[in-house]
């Protein structure tokens, strides 16, 4: 009785391909791409105004490529305010927020998430309910405690009342909840960690892309921020720069090409902030999957 013998597989071979199937991955990148060019297109009309004259804006049709008066336009920017002292003033502030925010808000969302103590449900309640208040609540009891304080007109006043936020620790909270193992606390303290070093050791390096993405929120609130540091600093050498470059509004007209030119060097550190901090909540991520 003969033995039939199959035809050798071949390496490497495609394997063949369903007639009538598509790849859906392909067709994704459509509206991904068509809602980045959306959300960019603010940014680039930025530039386009702040390269352009005053009454460029007032043509019929409008013009809507980059000029050549950016140089121009910077030009008056530095002269009219104190562009580079209120954005010293204001880099002082955004990271001295940031950076307590990140140690305050993870070190109380290690507590609500992982440690039972009387009054817990309670507090993060009404945590909560303040999260949900409008902040402008708190604007005149927040002046009259400055005023007590003596720190109207200083950068106290902007960093210490922001040193923790309600949405931080919720964030926070829902992060560490999800991403700590309990069993891995337990061998902490079986191994005689205390709290801060359980912190310090085990909880720090799994949170790093959930404290990227606090970073950069808290960052870019601060540095915006207008309301606040507009009440609360009456010192012109104080001033931070969304103050400073309000003031580019003057009464008898308002050259839009420079306002626009204040704001385009107002956001070149937030985009350097976010590329940094972006990256490393990517990396990140990418090492957590992997683990």
């Amino acid at each position: 009785m003969a033995l039939r013998t199959l035809p050798p597989a071949t390496v490497g071979a495609p394997l063949p391909k369903r007639s009538g199937v598509r790849n859906p991955a392909r067709w994704a990148h459509v509206p991904l791409g068509l809602t980045a060019l959306l959300l960019l297109f603010p940014f680039y009309w930025t530039v386009v105004m702040a390269t352009n004259t005053n009454s460029d804006f007032y043509r019929t049709p409008p013009k809507v490529v980059p000029g050549g008066h950016l140089l121009e336009n910077i030009a008056s920017v530095l002269t009219s305010i104190n562009f580079f002292g209120s954005m010293a003033n204001t880099f002082i502030v955004a990271t001295s927020v940031t950076l307590l925010v990140l140690f305050f808000d993870s070190l109380a969302a290690f507590a609500f998430a992982k440690y039972d103590f009387p009054g817990k449900k309670f507090l993060f309640g009404l945590m909560l309910a303040f999260f949900m208040l409008p902040a402008q609540l708190s604007t005149v009891p927040q002046f009259i405690t400055m005023i007590n304080l003596g720190w109207v007109g200083t950068l106290q006043a902007l960093i210490v009342p922001a040193a923790a936020n309600a949405f931080g620790i919720f964030w926070m909270r829902q992060y560490i909840s999800g991403a700590v193992p309990d069993e891995i606390l337990d061998a902490a303290v079986v191994d005689g960690c205390g709290f801060f070093r359980q912190y310090r050791l085990i909880v720090l390096p799994v949170i790093r892309p959930g404290l990227a993405f606090l970073g950069i929120y808290t960052f870019v609130a601060a540095w915006n921020d207008y309301v606040w540091p507009l009440i609360v600093l009456v010192n012109p050498d104080m001033l931070t720069l969304q103050v400073a470059l309000s003031q580019l509004n003057v009464s008898r007209g308002t050259d839009y090409a420079v306002v626009m030119a204040g704001a385009l060097l107002a956001i070149v550190p937030l985009v350097v902030v976010f590329l940094l901090f972006a990256r490393q909540f990517v990396a990140d991520s990418v090492k957590g999957a992997v683990r």
